[in-house]
Parts: structure tokens; C-alpha cells; sequence
């Protein structure tokens, strides 16, 4: 059961009311959500495979610029020239595709953010290694390590996790 409060302040964040959520999985510094984790389906039984949601309207919005700086086409083309970065990014993908699965089945291997062959969406991978940690999805902390060193992520990044 997710708090109602918590449910609150997602819902200004997004200023909608959030759907499907299971718990908050990643809170800044300040106890703020940032991260939810949703259901596979909607309460109406719309599938939506995105398991990590960003709420947070600095980290969406600091998302969306690093996604217009081009840095996804940069971090797509590295998957074909590097072996190990392609495996870390596969092993995410099907690390998040178990969890979700876990929860409920939706009998497709679309994860989200375009994993594992490219970097569609930086709002999915960021979510994705905050909710997990450090170490899980290697463009999500890539990502976040550049975020790290933006002084407006003070008080929103854990602090020496990322950067």
C-alpha cells in the first residue's frame, strides 16, 4: 500500500493524478518522490510495461535536455562498438523485464527506453538506476553521473552515488 501522502505529492508533481503505482522506489535526499514503480497494467487493464517512472519535474526536465543534447545517438552508437557496454545494457534489460514480469506477465520482451539495442527514452533509464542503484543500468548511471554534476540536483541525487 503506497501512502496516500506519497500519492499527494506524485500527483503535483505530474499534475495528474499518477496511475498504477506500487510503491515509491526511489525518494531524493529529502524523503520527495521521484521514482515510482507501476503495475504492468492500469487499474482499467491497459498495458504499460514501464516499470520505473521519473515524477520528479527537476530530474524530467533535466532528462529531456540531456535527451535534446543528443547524447542518446552518442550512447546508441557506443552498443555497437562496445561488447561489455552492450552486455551491461542487455543485463539491465532483462533484469528489469524479470521484475516486471514477476509482478504480472504482459508477453512481450519490450522493457522500456529502448533497451537493449538503443537509447530511446533517458527518462526510462534514469528511473531504472535510481530505483535499482548504481551499477544495474550502465546509461542510466552514465546519465545520472552527468546530472550529478549539475548544482540544480543538490538535494534530488543521493549524494557520491552518481558523478
Amino acid at each position: 500500500m503506497v501512502d496516500p501522502a506519497d500519492l499527494e505529492a506524485v500527483a503535483r508533481q505530474l499534475g495528474r493524478e499518477p496511475r498504477g503505482v506500487l510503491e515509491i522506489a526511489y525518494r531524493c535526499p529529502n524523503g520527495e518522490p521521484a521514482v515510482v514503480k507501476t503495475a504492468p497494467r492500469l487499474p482499467d487493464g491497459t498495458p504499460f510495461p514501464t516499470l520505473y517512472y521519473l515524477t520528479h519535474p527537476a530530474l524530467t526536465a533535466a532528462a529531456s535536455r540531456l535527451e535534446s543534447s543528443g547524447l542518446m545517438k552518442n550512447m546508441t552508437d557506443r552498443l555497437a562498438t562496445d561488447p561489455e557496454l552492450a552486455a551491461a545494457y542487455r543485463a539491465a534489460h532483462e533484469s528489469y523485464l524479470a521484475e516486471r514480469d514477476a509482478i504480472e506477465p504482459l508477453g512481450t520482451t519490450f522493457s522500456g527506453g529502448g533497451m537493449p539495442e538503443r537509447v530511446k527514452c533517458l527518462h526510462v533509464v534514469i528511473a531504472h538506476a535510481l530505483a535499482k542503484g548504481p551499477g544495474v543500468n550502465p546509461f542510466g548511471d552514465e546519465a545520472l553521473a552527468i546530472l550529478a554534476e549539475e548544482p540544480a540536483m543538490t538535494g534530488i541525487l543521493e549524494k557520491g552515488l552518481w558523478g
